[in-house]
């Protein structure tokens, strides 16, 4: 059985909908022995969490899907089975990514883009700070200065905003072009894989789904990792099974594909 906790959550709601989830509450399901799991949104549950993983509990973790967010609306939403992201890259077909790119040309790896000048360090949200235990200003000054050992290059800082001041003018894509950059470096930000998507490598120093494209050794920022193009397509077909529409929620669709292909 899932139980859910949320009862205002209209995600979880659709979620639930596609499944035999009901509701109950944590004090009561830790209560209940760990073959019972759990679904729960977003990174303020993170003492759930890391509840469930001491115990070995079984959840399902929502969130903001990884590509296709240059939308006011959130349209997508990652699933994740026992984590927070997806980290486990798998061989599916290519019959989502296929229709998801004619919908988002965004996501259309074309190649890597020649050689720009500047560093994107593209700073976290106080909730994944708080779910690693560390603080933004805290990464921000690390970080810095461990660049600054390896490179002389300009480091330009993007803060996360609002969702609607980044899309259009706003958006990641737009900036990568406009400053010249040739590295994007966060924390475990979805910018690391809309930085790949865009022909610009990136580095996250924190578990993300981009690791299979990307680099966290921020010493070998002068040798950025760039993949060969049927690598960066084959993660991008699997990022596209990983997230979900609230139609595919709530018919069931998204829970099916997470267990056909066993997506982690």
């Amino acid at each position: 059985m899932i139980y859910a906790f949320d009862h205002e959550d209209a995600i979880i709601k659709d979620f639930m909908l596609g499944t035999t989830a009901e509701y109950s509450t944590w004090d009561k399901v830790q209560q209940m022995d760990p073959s019972h799991s759990v679904v729960l949104r977003g990174m303020t549950k993170g003492k759930i969490i890391h509840q469930c993983w001491k115990t070995g509990r079984e959840f399902y973790y929502i969130d903001t899907g990884y590509i296709g967010n240059l939308t006011k609306r959130k349209h997508y939403h990652r699933v994740v089975k026992n984590n927070v992201q997806n980290t486990q890259v798998r061989d599916v077909p290519d019959d989502r990514y296929r229709r998801f790119s004619q919908r988002h040309p965004e996501t259309v790896f074309n190649g890597w883009k020649p050689q720009g000048r500047s560093i994107l360090l593209v700073t976290p949200s106080e909730k994944p700070c708080k779910f690693y235990g560390i603080t933004r200003q805290q990464w921000i000054d690390e970080t810095t200065a461990t660049l600054k050992k390896f490179t002389d290059r300009p480091i330009i800082i993007r803060d996360k905003g609002l969702r609607r001041e980044r899309v259009g003018s706003g958006s990641l894509f737009s900036q990568l072009d406009a400053d010249n950059v040739y590295a994007v470096v966060t924390y475990q930000s979805i910018a690391a894989i809309e930085s790949v998507c865009h022909g610009v490598p990136a580095f996250a120093t924190a578990p993300t789904a981009a690791d299979y494209v990307t680099l966290k050794d921020l010493s070998r920022i002068e040798q950025a990792y760039r993949p060969n193009p049927d690598q960066v397509r084959h993660w991008l077909k699997w990022l596209s099974y990983c997230q979900y529409t609230v139609d595919e929620l709530n018919n069931g669709s998204a829970l099916k594909i997470i267990q056909e292909y066993n997506l982690k």
